[in-house]
């Protein structure tokens, strides 16, 4: 096993269990050392025992690259396999094998913790035929949003990453806020440049139930809008604490999320398992599609899908009705209105 390789998968697996933001990044940042070091100097400060010396490289990830350039399954790795469960979830396999594909994740070019390459990498090797990027738009400060000047840019480097991957297609996306009125925080045009749009309500999540119906129903009803993204803002648990969920008429929102076909989330997230089963179920009565999302920040969190997936199975979504689920070319053909 290769140091890099090693150190990669002990990030994941760590990602994957949910460990502290800080024990994955060690791990993290020493692989991008690994790669930045020719594999010869690496090999010359093992042997010296100066490996140690090197940006970003601490006691337990010199001990893991120096177990693995001796040829060796790093110790710690080992521990990790073995604590890791084969699958987060009982229930959902069916749907997790049906899934082709994942519609919302995040890169560091807005509040995710990796570079879109290895958001890619993970995402193939979990077996995705593609991904939808979706980072953040400019209003969501805190979260990094792109502005529309760095968007572009982001995706003239999605095409130069497709260009480089066989089997696999990184799609142009973005989480974009659903503001006050309704309204999308980007423009129009390019919004229109991308493959699929990914809505989310972020801010004032404590607005009246009639103004955050209103706004949420002028949002997806918008025809540049193909999925509506953590519907009710809750949280259920995790670091960032606990939040109540929106008050809105599930019905209006949903019944337009119908008419207009855009798909609800089943977002996978443990902190959010948002929406909750009561709203889930009445989005199913009415007829809605959906689309079962990491909602990704690292890339360890790709697998969080599973979670989405149990929920989907346990509460009766037909899998014909899950968008991720559906084969690329049309997947895009819906998101395009075609």
């Amino acid at each position: 096993m290769e140091p890099l390789d090693a150190l990669r998968r002990i990030a994941f697996l760590l990602e994957r269990s949910r460990a502290g933001t800080y024990r994955v990044k060690a791990f993290r940042t020493a692989a991008d050392t690994v790669v930045k070091t020719p594999r010869e100097e690496l090999e010359s400060r093992s042997a010296a025992g100066t490996l140690s010396d090197l940006p970003g490289i601490g006691k337990a990830t010199e001990k893991v690259i120096r177990e693995a350039l001796a040829g060796q399954t790093p110790t710690y790795l080992v521990e990790l396999e073995e604590a890791a469960p084969e699958h987060l979830t009982e229930g959902g396999l069916a749907y997790r094998e049906a899934l082709r594909g994942d519609c919302h994740c995040h890169s560091d070019w807005s509040d995710g913790g990796s570079p879109i390459q290895e958001m890619v990498a993970t995402a193939m090797e979990l077996g995705h035929e593609y991904l939808v990027l979706t980072d953040h738009s400019p209003r969501l400060r805190i979260a990094n949003g792109l502005s529309k000047e760095r968007l572009g840019k982001q995706l003239q480097v999605i095409d130069t990453i497709n260009a480089h991957v066989d089997g696999f297609t990184l799609l142009k996306g973005i989480e974009v806020d659903i503001l006050d009125d309704g309204a999308l925080d980007q423009t129009e045009a390019m919004l229109q440049r991308l493959d699929l749009r990914v809505a989310s309500v972020h801010s004032k999540l404590k607005m009246g139930p009639q103004a955050m119906t209103r706004r949420m129903v002028t949002a997806v009803s918008n025809p540049l809008v193909n999925v509506l993204g953590h519907c009710t803002g809750r949280l259920i648990e995790g670091d960032r604490g606990k939040r109540p969920q929106s008050q809105f008429d599930a019905r209006a929102v949903f019944e337009a999320c119908a008419e207009h076909g855009t798909a609800v989330e089943i977002n996978s997230r443990p902190e959010r398992t948002d929406p909750p089963d009561d709203l889930l179920t009445l989005a199913l009565e009415i007829g809605c599609l959906f689309s079962i999302d990491s909602d990704a920040h690292a890339p360890g969190q790709l697998d969080f899908v599973q979670y989405g997936c149990e929920r989907a199975e346990r509460l009766g979504v037909p899998i014909e009705r899950i968008v991720d689920t559906w084969e690329r070319d049309k997947l895009l053909s819906w998101a395009a209105g075609e």
